[in-house]
């Protein structure tokens, strides 16, 4: 019986009323018994179902599991789609960073916040990344969302890129503790060979400020709602800070169709 009842679930699962714990599992139950059953027999169901789940609550939590894995994949399906009618965007504008092999077979698109603890970790994995796999394209989509400090630094990076040192000012910046500033920026910029008045004039520059604007609407399309997250060959989206192996396993898996 708790086979067919997992079964019976897993075939009901995507209806709302499941998230809503046992109560709406069995109004889910009762709403699919009237398709097929008598009164009596529906009556009957409930019962067993019930019983069921006070005697075995797993039955419920795996339902519920069921239920947002199919929520996700449907959110990720709704996402892959806007970044196919995305594709001239996703695929690298004239201000965004690509590095790696700019003609690759294989393309990762990352988005993150120069600010953020997760991005800043898998710095050093994409760097590794790059090197490791002489095919890859990484175009970077810098998207300031932790606030004024992220703002900031997103600007100088962006500003970095037009005079060359995008990697060098990348690097300097995601391995700082100190609080974001211009004073700050300048010095880093600095010490990392920029020219630091240019790169303050830049910043403020229209084409920093289009490029900016530019990559928060694409992440609010596609749904991107934390960084970092990677878009792999426009087939798979991977939210949350994915290491070496991640990266490199899901490069196989887009290359394969696995």
């Amino acid at each position: 019986m708790t086979s067919f009842l997992r079964t019976f679930f897993g075939r009901a699962v995507a209806l709302p009323a499941l998230a809503l714990a046992s109560s709406g599992l069995l109004a889910s139950v009762s709403a699919r018994a009237d398709e097929t059953f008598t009164a009596a027999q529906r009556q009957e169901i409930v019962s067993i179902v019930r019983q069921a789940l006070k005697t075995d609550p797993s039955i419920l939590a795996d339902a519920i599991t069921t239920l947002r894995a199919q929520s996700e994949a449907t959110k990720q399906a709704d996402a892959l789609k806007v970044v196919r009618e995305n594709h001239a965007k996703l695929a690298g504008s004239s201000t965004d960073v690509v590095l790696g092999n700019p003609h690759g077979t294989q393309t990762i698109v990352e988005f993150y916040d120069p600010r953020c603890p997760y991005c800043r970790k898998v710095l050093p994995d994409l760097d590794r990344l790059v090197a490791e796999e002489p095919g890859l394209k990484l175009i970077e989509k810098v998207i300031p969302v932790l606030g004024a400090g992220s703002q900031l630094e997103a600007q100088a990076l962006l500003a970095a890129a037009l005079q060359g040192g995008y990697m060098k000012l990348q690097h300097a910046l995601m391995n700082d503790s100190e609080t974001p500033s211009v004073a700050r920026i300048r010095t880093l910029a600095g010490s990392a060979g920029l020219d630091a008045d240019r790169l303050e004039r830049d910043m403020k520059s229209a084409d920093v400020a289009s490029a900016m604007r530019e990559n928060l609407a694409l992440a609010q399309k596609i749904g991107v709602d934390g960084t970092p997250t990677f878009v792999i060959d426009e087939k798979m989206i991977i939210p949350g800070a994915a290491g070496l192996d991640d990266l490199k396993n899901a490069l196989k898996a887009a290359a394969t169709g696995r």
